[in-house]
């Protein structure tokens, strides 16, 4: 088990430990029932993190030509679809050598730019290593100087991947069997990130080169509707604007587009690049700074700070006569900060929305992204 903890927003939240693991660790266990011919009952597994894990073994079935046994995934206080399934890892002999396969529920690679190349098992290269230091582990101990073969398998897996990102990101049949060091981090902004950075390999891989980045729902169902060839092709970055426009630049797009509803984007006005409100606020305040620069009536402004939400700031501004000029201060301000954020290297640009207002502005290179993007995906489609 994983008993340490961590805090977070004030609460005492505990770890986990990642497929990969629990894949290591049932690797390791198989080997060594395999070569010894004993049932293991639990094992100790040192992770990239540095620290070691003691995890149980289930399920171990001892057959003449391989052995075969589960690690039960924990990922702590962190809200993973995979917490508490099997990851089941399967031993037998082979000539020489470590080889590492995907079975039943482990999803198999489709598209490049992923961690594994098309064709492969969904079991990223972190875990790889992990599973064959384990496996080799074995070996040694039992001295033994043949070859081991590991077949990863994940009951329900197939069925645990449509609530997760795979099938989007070209990974199909089952889950991927991932970790960088490990460890489950509650509530990990990283994993967030990686999986957001993931996508967008993908899509670079794909030959995309103008990139197309929603922060949530509400962007996602605009793109539906107004540029419905160019949706199937966006990547979801959350609240983390700023990382994702770093992973444009290192991962070479020509240029970036962000769509997103007002209530996040409007922070883009202060130069806030991760949107949560954990992080920051700054929405009522950015607006009256942008109306005030536009000339909005200052008993307009005032009642601004009174408003619960974005929309009804600019419901406000609406009826004031003052929206227009006041989204054009916004977008030339946003606008601002995305080239600040890139130094320049890429083209950047935001179009912001309204659910009940429509398209509130958009910054001076939207225009020709928007252009870029819809050209793009008329010639991905033929």
């Amino acid at each position: 088990m994983c008993e340490q903890y961590v805090f977070k927003d004030g609460k005492r939240l505990r770890r986990g430990y990642t497929t990969g693991s629990c894949a290591a660790a049932a690797a390791g266990a198989a080997a060594e029932m395999l070569l010894t011919g004993k049932i293991v009952k639990s094992v100790r597994l040192r992770v990239p993190a540095g620290e070691t894990l003691n995890l149980e073994i289930l399920e171990p079935e001892l057959c003449g030509d391989y052995a075969a046994c589960s690690v039960r995934k924990d990922a702590g206080d962190d809200p993973d679809v995979t917490d508490g399934i099997l990851v089941r890892s399967k031993a037998e002999k082979i000539p020489s050598g470590i080889e590492i396969e995907g079975g039943e529920g482990v999803g198999r690679v489709t598209k490049p730019g992923l961690d594994q190349p098309a064709g492969a098992a969904a079991i990223n290269s972190v875990p790889r290593k992990m599973i064959a230091g384990a496996v080799a582990e074995a070996c040694e101990v039992c001295a033994y100087g043949g070859g081991i073969k590991i077949t990863v398998s994940v009951p329900d897996g197939a069925e645990l991947a449509k609530k997760t990102y795979n099938p989007r990101m070209g990974v199909v049949g089952g889950i991927s069997i991932i970790g960088t060091t490990g460890i489950v981090e509650p509530m990990s902004s990283a994993a967030v990130i990686e999986t957001t950075r993931a996508e967008m390999r993908m899509r670079r891989a794909e030959g995309t080169k103008t990139l197309l980045l929603t922060i949530g729902n509400y962007g996602k169902s605009f793109l539906a509707r107004e540029l419905p060839l160019a949706f199937e092709k966006s990547v979801k970055c959350g609240n983390f604007i700023g990382e994702a426009l770093d992973s444009a630049v290192e991962l070479g797009f020509s240029g970036v587009l962000i769509v997103g509803h007002i209530g996040k984007l409007v922070k883009l006005g202060a130069g806030i690049m991760n949107t949560h409100s954990s992080q920051a606020d700054g929405r009522m305040e950015t607006l009256v700074t942008c109306g005030l620069l536009a000339g909005a009536e200052p008993d307009v402004l005032r009642k601004i700070p009174d408003c619960a939400t974005a929309d009804a700031a600019f419901a406000l501004l609406e009826a004031a006569g003052a929206r227009e000029k006041t989204a054009a201060v916004l977008m030339e301000r946003a606008g601002y900060y995305l080239d600040l954020r890139v130094k320049g290297a890429i083209k950047t640009g935001a179009v912001m929305f309204s659910d009940k207002l429509g398209v509130i502005g958009m910054t001076a290179g939207a225009g020709e992204l928007t252009e870029r993007i819809a050209r793009e995906a008329r010639e991905a489609n033929g």
